[in-house]
């Protein structure tokens, strides 16, 4: 990136963060002039009590005007989002609050630019699609993962075109981001899995993005270092809260980084997996994670050396073995928190990968931030790779 371009550090308007930062919703709240919010959640937060424990807060500030929505399923289809608006117009709200992973989040922030609009919400994808923002916006998220309470971009599932797509514009920034370590706790062991690896593919690909800067590269390493050393105890042991707040931290740190900087071709091979035959985003991202990275050491062996001395290789390792290092800990990684390592697993095909590759060289938007230029055969071959191991 030359010296001369300007750069622009994107983020959600106002974060908090730290233990017993979710203490501090109904101030937020009141500050956004938010009297009856519609919560946007799952299912699975409500069972964990984390939905309960906010509506007593809210009701203990004198905030009892409280709708819910929790239909959110695990990767978020379009008609969600109409259900939700629906919703929201109904009960008259005046706010969204999105608690949850980033299904809940990229949910909440899909209805949030599409209240008031009366177009399709298939007008919306791609970039700057949306008109501006009416309602207030904020983002509590229950995994450390996505760092979709940061980011601006929602992905949805198209079914009718078995694609996950994204709306991205700056309209979608919330309001204020609450990362509260807290409420990661109830977080089961698989969804931590998951949710952790992706993390980790965040910082790493935003620190080999085409478009990584000197503000951006430095949080993505440090979320590499945090998350390797405190995924796998966070994953080991739940009620760990020094890792929790570790991996909450890393989490926001990634989001900020990938936020701007963009992510690779991890995320583009891994929109087909989730859109055609519904992998979790972060399964999909940990299966595709070591294959795409074989591909991209030889592109910029320099910063695997430094992703290498992130995650633990001595500061005079060379640039083969850091790329050596650098596979051997995501595996590694990804074996001790149970990610299935092959596209096999999933009761995928050889004969899917064709099709799956066509689809991934679609992805334009992300694959233009990959350090490594990738054909349709090459893509491919990535997934045969995935598809062996």
């Amino acid at each position: 990136m030359s010296a001369a371009t300007v750069q622009v550090f994107k983020t959600a308007r106002r974060l908090l963060t730290g233990a017993k930062s979710s203490k501090n919703l109904a101030e937020e709240m009141r500050g956004l002039n938010m009297q009856r919010p519609l919560i946007v959640t799952d299912k699975g937060v409500q069972k964990a009590g984390i939905t309960a424990s906010m509506l007593r807060h809210l009701a203990d500030a004198g905030m009892t005007e409280v709708e819910v929505y929790d239909a959110i399923s695990a990767e978020p289809e379009m008609h969600v989002v109409e259900e939700c608006r629906a919703l929201y117009e109904q009960k008259d709200c005046d706010g969204i609050i999105a608690i949850g992973g980033g299904s809940a989040m990229d949910t909440g922030k899909a209805v949030a630019v599409y209240v008031g609009d009366a177009r399709p919400l298939s007008e919306l994808f791609g970039e700057d699609q949306v008109t501006p923002r009416k309602i207030p916006l904020i983002c509590m998220p229950t995994t450390a993962g996505t760092g979709s309470e940061v980011t601006n971009i929602s992905i949805l599932s198209d079914v009718d075109a078995q694609l996950k797509k994204g709306i991205v514009s700056n309209e979608l920034l919330p309001d204020v981001a609450i990362v509260a370590p807290e409420l990661t706790v109830s977080c089961p062991p698989s969804v931590t899995a998951a949710s952790g690896i992706d993390a980790l593919v965040h910082a790493v690909e935003s620190y080999l993005s085409n478009f990584a800067t000197d503000i951006t590269k430095p949080l993505s390493l440090a979320a590499i270092r945090m998350i390797t050393k405190s995924l796998s105890l966070a994953y080991a042991q739940p009620d760990h809260l020094v890792a929790r707040e570790q991996m909450a931290t890393a989490s926001l740190m990634a989001g900020l980084a990938f936020g701007n900087a963009g992510v690779g071709a991890v995320h583009a091979l891994a929109y087909p997996l989730g859109g055609r035959f519904h992998l979790s985003h972060g399964v999909s991202n940990a299966v595709m994670f070591a294959p795409v990275m074989r591909w991209n050491r030889q592109a910029c062996p320099e910063k695997f050396v430094d992703i290498a001395i992130a995650m633990g290789a001595r500061a005079d390792i060379t640039e083969q073995d850091a790329g050596n290092y650098v596979l051997a800990m995501i595996e590694l990684l990804c074996r001790d928190v149970k990610i299935p390592k092959s596209l096999q697993e999933f009761g995928i095909t050889e004969d899917d990968l064709p099709e799956l590759a066509e689809a991934a060289s679609g992805v334009t938007r992300l694959l233009r931030n990959n350090p490594r230029e990738l054909s349709v055969a090459d893509i491919e071959a990535i997934y045969r790779e995935a598809y062996q191991a």
